[in-house]
């Protein structure tokens, strides 16, 4: 009799053990990933405590860390599904903003209804409205955290780039200058501040670039030039323009904008073979660059050579789908 007993312990550990197995295999299509380190460790931690949710979040991060989105998605939404958590919700939003902001808008709405008071929820929702061209709905989320908040960097950044989009530069460069009060040292801001100057021909970009010089003891930095080249370029000083891309290049041999934008100021000049020596140069440097090709194509159909022309204008348009006015006027010309 103990035999058999001791047979159907047997057989009911081996059954269970099975459905346990199944069901592991089942929870997830990521599973031959889930099982190989560095991951493996807290797949078996998981496996013994699936109700867990601190231990999915460790996976998700570990995975997003391992440039592995789609899993990590997986393992937040977990998480979330199981604790109600800020940081849970902010993985999704995050993941889901990089490809899918339609869908980070529906989630982060619905978790601001768990977590109403997320600053970190609703400038990720703000982000999504943004990446979706939604920039009235943006701002108003902006307007609305900033009202409790009102020295949110990141929300006056965002306000203010907003601002930028709908045209109302001054406004725009108003709140950035109340951000760089409050943080001053803000390497993005500083360079959003500075590009700002620079487009509206706004001489306090000299002061600003002047600073950005000093501090980088090591020399390392083109986007000081890069931004006085913008300026002097919107105030007709080509050579000074010039010079400060220059400079930039110098820095950094990869700044692609810079060679672009000296490239252009030769185009202007209807210099065209000089400035594709710059344009050719550039493909050197990053042979897949849209703009590139278009401003290859730019100078050629200046020079009348329209089948050249149209060719690069493809090629410009088939790296970077958005680039309209590349595709138009390929369709152009004959």
């Amino acid at each position: 009799m103990k035999s058999y007993i001791k047979l159907f312990f047997t057989f009911l550990s081996a059954l269970l053990f099975l459905i346990r197995c199944d069901n592991q295999e089942s929870t997830s299509p990521y599973n031959e990933v889930l099982t190989k380190p560095p991951f493996a460790e807290i797949t078996d931690s998981i496996n013994n405590d699936p109700e867990n949710h601190g231990l999915y979040f460790r996976r998700a991060i570990l995975l997003n860390t391992n440039n592995l989105p789609e899993p990590a998605l997986a393992d937040f939404q977990k998480a979330w599904s199981l604790k109600k958590e800020e940081q849970y919700a902010l993985g999704i939003g995050t993941l889901l903003l990089e490809k899918k902001p339609d869908s980070a808008i529906i989630f982060l709405n619905k978790a601001l209804t768990e977590i109403p008071n997320s600053i970190l929820l609703q400038l990720n929702l703000a982000r999504s409205y943004a990446a979706q061209n939604k920039n009235e709905e943006a701002l108003a989320l902006c307007n609305t955290i900033l009202q409790s908040y009102p020295e949110q960097v990141d929300i006056l950044k965002m306000k203010a780039d907003l601002l930028s989009k709908k045209g109302n530069d001054a406004e725009a460069i108003t709140i950035f200058e109340k951000a760089y009060s409050i943080a001053p040292y803000d390497v993005e801001l500083n360079n959003m501040l500075a590009l700002k100057y620079a487009e509206t021909k706004n001489s306090k970009v000299l002061a600003l670039t002047d600073s950005l010089i000093k501090v980088d003891s090591l020399g390392i930095h083109a986007e000081p030039y890069y931004y006085r080249g913008i300026y002097y370029a919107t105030i007709n000083d080509k050579e000074k323009a010039i010079s400060s891309f220059d400079f930039a290049i110098a820095h950094d041999y990869n700044f692609k904008e810079a060679h672009i934008e000296k490239g252009a100021i030769y185009y202007e000049r209807k210099q065209y073979e000089e400035a594709l020596k710059i344009f050719n140069l550039l493909l050197t440097v990053s042979p897949k660059y849209a703009d590139t090709y278009y401003w290859i194509a730019k100078c050629q159909e200046a020079m009348g050579k329209k089948e050249d022309a149209k060719l690069n204008y493809q090629r410009a348009y088939s790296l970077d789908n958005t680039d309209i006015e590349a595709k138009e006027a390929a369709d152009k010309l004959k």
